[in-house]
């Protein structure tokens, strides 16, 4: 609905919206007039109207072209159309492709291009709209008479408005495509104005990114930069692995014999992966073994517990990690032979590790 200003020699009112209930035209208002049978001079916004009816003829341009790539079963089952983007959704049981899009994309410029003026066919019976080919919408009601709006070969009935050339609708761009509900999908798009500013930001952003990497060619310079990071991601999980192979030999060393059982308790700043991989290498290998590990990595409390096979009946991965948690205020889980827990106080380690020598 228009938006604007209801004014008079004594008061002015913004019109927030207009809608039609029962046939009549109401204008919702930011307040109440004095004198409610005065006469007021209506003002209606330019700019927005402009930008609804570009959104608006160019949502029956996308109506046809729709039925034209996907198929005549395309029915539009909703819409929404306003100043800064249109929303219409249609049937149909699959998501569109990219090459869908771009496809529709690209019928509904060729007709804006095309500079196709409107035909509008006011108050003409129903049936003889239909016999122009005018698309009714199944469940709308209709009147005896109708209003046909066409642009070249898209005819619906309408009672909106309307551009007076597809000329006016400038760009049309799809923003995106879902479901809207079983066998609904819904497109959300733009033109005119918002399209404008749409292209206008991208432009921004790679003339912003071409600078950052001080090169014209933004794609193959971010290529670079992901061959770049894959590669010192491969150094660095090569670095972590020889770090781990060296803390094993030290950690198998720190054992601390319990009767027939042996524990070990151990603070380290290795990584997740890195701690996992060799608390299952120490249970395989320490018989009667309990490894507690205590990992501050990344400033984010860790603990991991292994618990050798053959003492599965006599500790349980699973709680021991529990209980432990409870100090650095997380949780977590596993099985009997492994569990991890991760929380959110990095101090708590401390009680956690004098925790795990009284086991």
């Amino acid at each position: 609905g228009d938006k604007g200003v209801l004014e008079n020699a004594v008061e002015s009112f913004q019109v927030l919206e207009t809608k039609k209930e029962n046939g009549l035209i109401i204008s919702l208002i930011n307040g109440v007039p004095k004198d409610a049978g005065a006469v007021f001079y209506a003002k209606v916004d330019a700019a927005d109207r402009k930008n609804s009816q570009a959104n608006h003829s160019v949502t029956h341009l996308l109506h046809e072209a729709l039925r034209e790539v996907l198929g005549t079963h395309v029915e539009q089952k909703s819409s929404y159309v306003g100043p800064d983007y249109l929303r219409f959704g249609f049937s149909h049981f699959n998501k569109m492709t990219e090459e869908e899009l771009a496809l529709v994309e690209e019928k509904v410029n060729h007709k804006i291009k095309e500079s196709i003026a409107l035909q509008e066919f006011r108050n003409i019976p129903i049936q003889e709209a239909l016999d122009k080919g005018a698309m009714a919408l199944f469940g709308e009601k209709y009147g005896n008479s109708v209003r046909m709006i066409q642009f070249g070969s898209s005819k619906e009935l309408c009672g909106g408005t309307h551009v007076k050339n597809t000329i006016e609708i400038g760009h049309f761009k799809i923003l995106s495509e879902g479901s809207e509900a079983a066998g609904i999908r819904r497109i959300e798009a733009i033109s005119g104005d918002k399209s404008e500013e749409y292209f206008r930001n991208l432009e921004n952003q790679i003339h912003k990114l071409s600078q950052l990497l001080k090169s014209k060619d933004v794609v193959r310079s971010i290529e670079k930069l992901i061959e770049e990071n894959a590669s010192l991601k491969s150094e660095v999980e090569a670095f972590k692995k020889e770090k781990a192979k060296g803390e094993i030999g030290e950690w198998k060393n720190a054992y601390e014999q319990k009767g027939n059982k042996q524990l070990l308790v151990k603070k380290t700043s290795l990584d997740a992966g890195s701690v996992k991989d060799i608390v299952f290498q120490l249970k395989r290998e320490i018989p009667a073994s309990v490894t507690i590990i205590l990992s501050d990595a990344d400033g984010k409390p860790m603990i991991t517990v292994g618990v050798s096979e053959d003492l599965a009946g006599d500790y349980q991965a699973g709680a021991i990690v529990k209980d432990l948690a409870k100090e650095i205020q997380g949780g977590g889980g596993g099985n009997p032979g492994f569990a991890t827990a991760g929380g959110k106080n990095l101090d708590g380690l401390e009680n956690a590790y004098q925790k795990a020598l009284n086991i």
